[in-house]
């Protein structure tokens, strides 16, 4: 049966929650500042470098430091409180960043040296997102405006990703790179330290749940596992595509125009997203899930057919209906299976998964354009969306064995 607010249910409604407003202004914010600051990094440092190969490996350090540790930074929001772990996390990201800026302001800073701040901006990087929608989850208690505000949340932050280079690529035209690293520090550190003051009456330090619980994060990856694989598979498929749209462009006209593939598929995101929070599912979130990773999959294969490139445009775009909402049910779905003391590491878990899944994709599908056929390699992004479904449907198989046999043990009343 539903709640008393379901029938209600709106964006409006979500942002008419005392203090939701706060908490997104505050979080789109501070999380534009990982919309600017990438491209601000690869400019700055190519241009006081000389030489984009070592501007990709400074990226990719930042990255990677950036992915692997979210969940312990995630884990100290959790255990100590947003208001007391996010405010150093800020301050040393912000600080860091400045000095990458300062180091790439001119030519002749040492490149071990850019390597090594790389890795300490992503050392220091706040969780802005897994904080956000830890926020959501203690603001909203139906389930139906958790749904909305989880599906506004996710089309914000992809929307982000797309002007954040944007403004960033203006201000380096108009001034220099290094300014969108300056300008990156204000987002972040005006954003984090306004999030942590929005927590205001809410919960501190994590003290629910069993020491184990907290001191043993493979219990929380065992129960997460379901939306962990389909973010994993999904950001593989799709940083596949990504790159595999830029060669397609490439082979069909400019590389440049691979841009117009990207544009069609965040609108088709967004709106997707949009759609899942305003329409009224009965079916679960383990349902919805399944449902919307077989659509996912099944609209990225249909990119082998694509013989132009407003077609793959076109596909793209009917691909990007489910990306927002499948991550988005996948936050979900996590947020369900994980306690409320470890809502910030599990949504972590989650960006990591999708993260991780897409640098490997994407580095696979480098390997493989060489030596497959561009259309078997575009048919081939499937793969590993429709191997989570794969993996999802043996877990649940799983899981209704083990009951078979548990309740089959157990003697007679």
């Amino acid at each position: 049966m539903p709640s008393p607010c379901s029938s209600n249910a709106s964006y409006a409604t979500v942002l008419r929650t005392p203090g939701a407003v706060r908490v997104f202004a505050a979080a789109l914010v501070g999380r534009l500042s990982y919309g600017t600051a990438p491209f601000s990094l690869v400019l700055a440092v190519s241009g006081t470098t000389g030489a984009y190969p070592r501007a990709g490996w400074v990226l990719a350090l930042f990255a990677t430091s950036s992915v692997l540790l979210s969940p312990v930074r995630a884990g100290l929001v959790d255990r100590h409180g947003p208001r007391r772990a996010l405010p150093p996390m800020a301050v040393g990201y912000a600080l860091v960043l400045l000095g990458l800026a300062a180091a790439t302001w001119r030519p002749g800073t040492p490149y071990p040296v850019l390597l090594a701040l790389a890795v300490a901006a992503g050392v220091f990087a706040p969780p802005l997102g897994p904080v956000t929608r830890a926020r959501w989850s203690a603001l909203l208690t139906d389930p139906d405006l958790r749904r909305r505000a989880y599906s506004l949340d996710t089309v914000a932050e992809e929307l982000l990703y797309v002007t954040g280079p944007l403004l960033a690529g203006l201000i380096a035209a108009a001034a220099r790179p290094a300014l969108g690293l300056v300008l990156s520090a204000v987002l972040v550190l005006t954003g984090t330290l306004a999030l942590a003051a929005s927590v205001h009456g809410g919960p501190g330090p994590a003290r629910g749940g069993s020491a184990t619980d907290r001191t043993r994060p493979w219990r929380l990856l065992a129960r997460t596992r379901r939306p962990l694989t389909a973010a994993a598979g999904i950001g593989a498929g799709l940083g596949a595509f990504n790159l595999l749209a830029v060669v397609f462009a490439g082979r069909h006209g400019q590389t440049a125009d691979a841009a117009w593939v990207e544009a069609a598929l965040a609108t088709g995101s967004a709106i997707g997203g949009l759609v899942l929070g305003a329409v009224d599912w009965r079916a679960p979130a383990g349902t919805r899930l399944t449902v919307l990773t077989a659509v996912l999959g099944g609209a990225l294969a249909l990119a082998a057919l694509a013989p132009t490139l407003p077609l793959l445009a076109a596909v793209a775009a009917l691909a990007g209906l489910a990306v927002s909402p499948t991550l988005t049910t996948a936050y979900l779905l996590t947020d369900e299976l994980a306690g409320p003391e470890q809502r910030t590491r599990a949504g972590a878990w989650v960006n990591a998964a999708f993260n991780g899944g897409g640098s490997a994709g994407t580095a696979l599908v480098g390997v493989l354009t060489d030596r497959l056929p561009l259309p078997l390699c575009l048919l081939l992004t499937a793969t590993p969306v429709l191997a989570a479904l794969a993996a999802a449907r043996q877990q649940d198989n799983d899981r209704i064995h083990d009951r078979a046999r548990t309740g089959a043990g157990e003697p007679a009343a």
